[in-house]
């Protein structure tokens, strides 16, 4: 894995800056195809939406996005990820005007288990670890992933590609590293993120190709029961960028809701590999 800091190739990061203090800044993960960084504008809107929301000052975009193709262009497959820092500051949550922000660049290798599971599709749980609802933060990619780091763990032990995660009401809200969509017919469902959870930039982009579909497409707070009653279900992100649902083990001892239907992954994917 290659790093750059604010332009330079470096992997050393101050100790006081606010992104080690407090997770104060955001992120995205751009999945990198032919030198290409893939749904490029989508991810910087998305940060310029969460610097907006944590009232970080504002940033040269056109010196960012000049900088990740220069980083980008010659890598055939990989992942970039870009981080923006409030900077460095002092001991406590207060912060001074004048801080300057601090952009983190790390080029690595495309996870290959992705490609596996576009095959075979994907197993998921259902994750014990709840989603704070946070309205003024839904959204966003924050550098705060606490939930996401225990969920993931809960994954490893339990040896499932995925976990659905449900919000402190119980409602489903997304999975631990991607979004979730259902089909019914010709009716698709995904849940509401409007209280907490991500938007992805993948979940954007299908919705877009959804909206010049004859599928009708519906923004919804289910309990995760709904997905027992699904012809298919899927998952995307930014990196996979959408892999179909094999099974659901939503609750031990009970048999796991399965899913033969690719009908709408087969529709989605050429479209949402496109770089």
């Amino acid at each position: 894995m290659t790093y750059w800091i604010n332009g330079n190739q470096c992997d050393h990061l101050p100790v006081n800056d606010r992104a080690v203090q407090f997770g104060d800044g955001c992120f995205t993960t751009i999945r990198v195809e032919q030198g290409l960084p893939a749904l490029l504008p989508l991810h910087i809107k998305r940060l310029q939406k969460g610097v907006e929301k944590l009232f970080m000052p504002a940033l040269d975009w056109f010196q960012l996005e000049t900088h990740i193709k220069q980083v980008v262009k010659g890598c055939e497959s990989g992942v970039l990820k870009v981080i923006l820092s409030r900077g460095t500051g002092g001991r406590g949550y207060s912060f001074d005007d004048t801080i300057k922000p601090t952009q983190i660049l790390s080029l690595s290798s495309y996870p290959e288990r992705y490609i596996a599971q576009r095959q075979k599709g994907a197993s998921l749980v259902l994750s014990p670890i709840p989603m704070g609802i946070n309205p003024y933060l839904a959204g966003i990619k924050h550098l705060n992933r606490l939930e996401q780091v225990l969920i993931k763990q809960f994954i490893e032990q339990s040896k499932a590609d995925e976990a659905l995660v449900l919000d402190s009401d119980g409602l489903l809200i997304e999975c631990c590293t991607a979004n979730i969509f259902w089909r019914k017919g010709k009716s698709v469902y995904t849940p509401d993120i409007s209280q907490c959870g991500v938007e992805g930039v993948m979940r954007q982009k299908i919705i877009e190709l959804l909206a010049e579909s004859d599928y009708n497409l519906l923004c919804v707070m289910r309990y995760p029961e709904a997905l027992a009653h699904a012809d298919e279900v899927l998952i995307c992100n930014s990196l996979m960028p959408v892999v179909p649902v094999d099974q659901i083990q939503a609750h031990e001892n009970q048999p796991a809701w399965k899913y033969q239907s690719r009908e709408l992954h087969e529709y989605l994917l050429p479209e949402c590999l496109r770089p």
